[in-house]
Order: structure tokens, then C-alpha cells, then sequence
């Protein structure tokens, strides 16, 4: 394992990339603290594979959607030492419908998580980041999707939308803090084999996207986080506001 590196939180890092963003993480020498939202003992899974490595990793339950669990984790994570790395992960899909066919209050939920989730974590990340605010610097990830490229129509256009926001927020954002010591990035997953597409309600997804997929397969959630740990890395030093497509070529 690498030396001490600094605090990295990711949100939903209990399972699929989040978690193999923080098992990475916490290989190269970052105390993690692992963001979940409900399941508890996925979250101490991922705790302790990293603590068998030599790691050091704390499990901290919040929704990402809510303002105060917001807070409260970027309180847990103060605690731990300096944070140098946010991993803006969480984020749902659902049944996967027509948006003529969505209701309000879905739509709301999503938005929240996928939307509001990501823009909190990133300001309160940047508040400590910030060498505008007697921080040392730091690097945000967020996780976009090649759904935002492609659009989703009849299998998602809602979730496709929010992932858009979530480009916009990177570039923005990642210009606004460029002279802050804050490097702001996305990556941008295409079909990967995650627990995610359970929620879409289209048994065998995954497999049935392989043929649009220009490598004639999915990824994986390791394969992601590579690339997410690339972009928390000193390798990336003059990278921001960027979007790394990770989609064998579909995006």
C-alpha cells in the first residue's frame, strides 16, 4: 500500500463502481470514508477489504439527497484528516420507462440524488479544498453516464438528463476552482456490469446491450475505477473540467 495520501469520501460506495473506486482508493494510501445509503453490511464489506490490505476505511450512512446527511458526512470525514479526493458516485436509475409515463414524485427523487446529491458534496468539498479557503487542493470525480451522449429515448430520458446536468456541473465547476488547487472531472461510463440495471426493470440487460457495444462487451466496475483513480492522481495534474468516456466505444 502507498503512504498516507489524504481523506477521499465516495458516495454510494458500498457497491458496484463506488466500490471499486473506494477498494482503489484505499490501495493507494487514502483513508476512505464509504457513503452509503442503506445497506449497512455491504458498506462494512468494503471497509474491511480495504482494512485487510492495510488500508484505513470508516463506513458512513447518509442520503446523498439530504442537505443534513450531506453535512454529516463531510463532518465524519474532517475527523479522519484532510480531504483530498470526493467521488460524487451516488446515484439511481430505476425502472426504466417512457418520460410520458414518469410521475412527479420519481422524477423528484431521481433529480435529488443524481442532481442535488452531486452539486452538495461538491460544495462542501470545495470549501475544504479550496486554497481560497485555506485548503491545500484536491480532485473531484463525478460520475457521468454515456446516457447523457446517447439521450436514452424509451429506456431512460430522465436519468439521461441528469447525467447531463452532471456534465455541466464538471466543466463548470471545474473552471470555476482551476486556480484553487481543485481539479474537477468526469468520467462517463457506458454499458458496465453493476447492480445498477437490477433496478431497470429489463431482465438480462447488460446482456443484451453487448451488440451495440463497439468492443462486443461490457465493463467492469474495476475498469471505471481506473480510470477514477487516474483522475485523483498527481498522473492527471493538468486535467480538469475533462469527461473520459469509459464505454467500449459506445458514447
Amino acid at each position: 500500500m502507498a503512504t498516507e495520501a489524504g481523506v477521499a469520501i465516495v458516495t454510494g460506495g458500498s457497491r458496484g463502481i463506488g466500490r471499486a473506486a473506494a477498494l482503489k482508493l484505499g490501495n493507494a494510501g487514502y483513508t476512505v470514508v464509504v457513503n452509503y445509503a442503506a445497506n449497512e453490511t455491504a458498506a462494512a464489506e468494503v471497509v474491511r477489504d480495504i482494512a485487510a490490505k492495510g488500508g484505513k476505511a470508516v463506513a458512513v450512512k447518509g442520503d446523498v439527497a439530504s442537505e443534513a446527511d450531506v453535512l454529516a458526512l463531510f463532518e465524519a470525514a474532517d475527523r479522519l484528516g484532510t480531504l483530498k479526493v470526493l467521488v460524487n458516485n451516488a446515484g439511481i436509475m430505476g425502472h426504466q420507462n417512457r418520460l410520458d409515463e414518469m410521475t412527479t414524485e420519481r422524477l423528484r427523487r431521481l433529480f435529488d440524488i443524481n442532481i442535488m446529491g452531486s452539486v452538495l458534496c461538491a460544495r462542501e468539498a470545495v470549501k475544504r479544498m479550496s486554497t481560497k479557503h485555506g485548503g491545500s487542493g484536491g480532485a473531484i470525480v463525478n460520475l457521468g453516464s454515456a446516457a447523457s451522449v446517447l439521450g436514452a429515448p424509451s429506456l431512460g430520458v430522465e436519468y439521461a438528463a441528469s447525467k447531463g446536468a452532471i456534465d455541466v456541473l464538471t466543466i463548470g465547476l471545474g473552471r470555476e476552482v482551476a486556480s484553487e488547487g481543485i481539479r474537477v472531472n468526469a468520467v462517463r461510463p457506458g454499458i458496465i456490469d453493476t447492480e445498477i440495471h437490477d433496478s431497470s426493470g429489463i431482465k438480462g440487460r447488460v446482456q443484451m446491450m453487448r451488440e451495440q457495444i463497439p468492443m462486443k462487451r461490457e465493463g467492469k466496475a474495476e475498469e471505471v475505477a481506473d480510470a477514477i483513480l487516474w483522475l485523483c492522481s498527481d498522473q492527471s495534474s493538468y486535467v480538469t473540467g475533462s469527461i473520459i468516456p469509459v464505454a467500449g466505444g459506445r458514447c
